[in-house]
């Protein structure tokens, strides 16, 4: 039997780091705030909620990718675990800033 790896949960917060309120993505889960672009270890699997960590999530780089646009890597500032992330992009519910983005493209991409 195959286990389901994503849980769609789009419901709008308000960001434990810059305190902003954010929208519900529209066609997938919202993972992270598109104005600090900064997430809370929350999620095991993307959407699941299921991480007791809840430590927030640091934007520590970003490489272009040819299907995603943008991958964003976050690391927990609690714990230290390092978690990429598609970044959101278009339609009217608030897509990640761009140029935060790209500025983050500088920084060294390291996964362990």
């Amino acid at each position: 039997m195959e286990t389901k790896l994503f849980t769609k949960n789009d419901s709008g917060f308000v960001c434990a780091h810059c305190g902003k309120t954010v929208e519900p993505l529209g066609y997938s889960s919202r993972n992270h705030c598109p104005f600090c672009l900064w997430s809370l270890h929350v999620d095991v699997n993307p959407g699941d909620r299921a991480n007791t960590c809840g430590g927030q999530m640091e934007p520590i780089a970003a490489k272009p990718d040819a299907k995603a646009g943008f991958v964003i890597l976050h690391r927990c500032t609690r714990c230290g675990a390092l978690r990429p992330n598609k970044a959101a992009y278009g339609g009217e519910n608030q897509p990640d800033r761009t140029k935060l983005l790209i500025s983050l493209t500088a920084k060294p991409w390291v996964e362990k």
